[in-house]
């Protein structure tokens, strides 16, 4: 995956993350869900496949 496509995908977890938690009254956590969640794909859609 190049970078473009990964900061897409990181974002759009992100912004999941935080419209997430403005529906349940907690917009830090589900930011800081949305981010891990967003580097985690990132993470496994860039790796190498053998």
């Amino acid at each position: 995956m190049n970078q473009g496509i990964g900061g897409v995908v990181f974002t759009g977890c992100m912004f999941l993350g935080i419209g997430l938690g403005l529906l349940f009254d907690n917009v830090a956590a589900g930011t800081l869900i949305g981010m891990g969640a967003g580097f985690l794909a990132v993470a496994l859609s860039s790796r190498k496949r053998s």
